[in-house]
């Protein structure tokens, strides 16, 4: 009886994603946990393992295809003794076919059970995360910043080994580049121009992920009505708790001495905005056509850049969390994140966003709502800089706070009382350990 292999679904959410690459060929035997197929989603790019076993008769939707739906026929095993040429494809189809109406109709509803011979079983995959390339193997493969970096530097991408994903050529291979070990790759000549005059340039295409953030950001700054709040912050005392708080930190001999926890500013803004959420509710909430939702804990999305774009990991119930708690928390998270092994539960919802460019320098920015979150607070860098207090000129470490809201959920007296609350949290850091 052959074997239909279906278009899984990799999270709730998932409609349609695009079958990125076959790692088995046509006549290959398969067996249980077998690697079958690379998917890529909005969110990341998957392996899918086959729970079942069989020969590979027959690829349906080859490797590139976009937009495939969820449960569509991708594919066809067969069990021994069974030949390709007897399978009738069209049957097949049609109860792919059929199992996708169900599904639009019923998404709850369990799948029907075959009642003919010809009915096929459907092979179930269970979703292995995993970072990987959608590159050919016939070119040289390299993330759009190591590409931007070889071109800085000069470097030719031939000559430099990858060791990311696959083989990737990524930012820290170009970091640790050396020319003379590898016999002399420096580029000499200038690059050159097409027939319009514009340097010589390489097309780089959009992924899911990349289409999904392009596609929420345009729907976010059309449909949702931002209005912006800033506030300087003094974080002195904070960076003084922070020092305490990581010195007293215990350390493992068996790591090499390595603290249990390291501190970071960004925890203290965690905590200090889910505490201001929890002061000022009415700033925790999301807006619906029919009611404005009140959320009662704050769980609080950060967003993490990663190959590609960026990803939001959510630290949930964070108003009842310990800074040291966040601190691992966060950390497990941002690394799951640039791994590409972040499950849906783990970036999925979220009632407020945080974004924070200050470790890159950046003194002040205003960052973007990711809908259907009524607000997200955009952090800048803490710098040193002369004030005045007490009529005489000082310096203090200051760092710019924004928040973006939606002005259908947050009125401007809200914005301001929730950034009151927050910029005396971060003040007076002492009051978020009580």
């Amino acid at each position: 009886m052959p074997i239909s292999v279906l278009m899984p679904a990799l999270s709730p959410t998932m409609t349609e994603g695009t079958l990125a690459k076959w790692l088995k060929k046509e006549g290959e035997d398969i067996s249980a946990g077998d690697v079958l197929a690379e998917i890529e989603t909005d969110k990341a790019t998957m392996e899918v393992e086959a729970v079942d076993e069989g020969k590979l008769g027959k690829i349906l939707v080859p490797a590139g295809t976009e937009n495939v739906p969820v449960n569509e026929l991708i594919a066809v095993l067969l069990e021994d003794g069974e030949d390709v040429k007897s399978i009738n494809l069209d049957s097949l189809q049609a109860g792919s076919a059929n199992s996708n109406e169900k599904v639009e109709e019923k998404p709850a509803a369990a799948p029907a059970t075959p009642t003919a011979n010809e009915a096929p079983l459907e092979v179930k995959m269970a979703p292995t995360p995993q970072p990987v390339s959608s590159s050919k193997d016939n070119r040289i493969v390299a993330s759009p910043l190591a590409k931007r970096l070889a071109k800085e530097k000069g470097i030719n991408l031939a000559m430099v080994k990858g060791s990311g994903p696959h083989g990737r050529i990524i930012r820290r291979d170009l970091e640790n580049f050396s020319p003379s070990a590898a016999g002399g790759a420096m580029m000499t000549a200038v690059p050159p121009r097409d027939s319009s005059g514009m340097p010589a340039h390489d097309l780089v295409k959009n992924n899911n992920m990349r289409k999904a953030i392009a596609r929420r950001l345009q729907q976010s700054k059309q449909q949702v009505p931002h209005f912006y709040l800033t506030v300087e912050c003094e974080i002195d005392a904070l960076l003084v708790l922070r020092k305490s708080i990581n010195k007293k930190a215990e350390r493992d001999a068996q790591e090499g001495q390595k603290p249990a926890y390291k501190v970071s500013v960004n925890d203290f803004v965690i905590k200090a905005v889910a505490m201001a959420l929890m002061e000022v509710p009415e700033a925790n909430a999301a807006w619906g056509d029919d009611a404005v939702k009140m959320f009662k804990s704050a769980d609080v999305a950060v967003a993490v850049a990663i190959e590609g774009g960026l990803i939001t990991p959510i630290i949930k119930d964070a108003q009842a969390k310990s800074m040291v708690m966040i601190s691992n928390e966060m950390k497990e998270l941002a690394a799951k994140a640039r791994n590409g092994q972040l499950q849906p539960a783990e970036y999925e919802g979220g009632t407020f966003s945080i974004s924070n460019l200050g470790m890159f320098g950046i003194d002040e920015f205003s960052a973007i709502i990711n809908p259907p979150q009524g607000a997200i607070l955009a952090v800048g860098q803490g710098a040193e800089k002369p004030v005045v207090k007490d009529g005489q000129i000082t310096t203090a470490t200051l760092m710019k706070c924004t928040l973006s809201t939606d002005h259908r959920v947050i009125d401007g007296a809200v914005g301001a009382q929730f950034m009151q609350a927050f910029q005396e949290y971060i003040q007076d850091p002492a009051m978020m350990l009580i």
